[in-house]
């Protein structure tokens, strides 16, 4: 099995109460603090639960809360607080 950042693929995404989390085609899990995702951080489980997979899971969008996150940017642990701390 390739697990390259090129196969990086989510199939489900959830959150508890403290973490986001990705289920991978490739068996893979992730966990990531909901404290890098401000926006997910602060907003209700229904809200989280309302997202949807692009690009054959590549991509990870909330509409509702204007998010848009990158698999192969989470394996490599670049997060919103990440941006958000980079120099202009």
């Amino acid at each position: 099995m390739d697990f390259s950042l090129n196969n990086a693929r989510a199939q489900k995404v959830w959150c508890d109460a403290e973490n986001l989390w990705l289920l991978l085609f490739d068996g893979r899990q992730l966990s990531i603090p909901l404290i890098f995702f401000p926006k997910l951080a602060n907003a209700n489980s229904e809200s989280r639960s309302a997202y949807e997979l692009s690009g054959g899971g590549v991509g990870i969008h909330w509409n509702s809360l204007d998010e848009d996150l990158y698999v192969p940017n989470l394996l490599l642990g670049i997060t919103d607080v990440n941006r958000l701390n980079q120099p202009a």
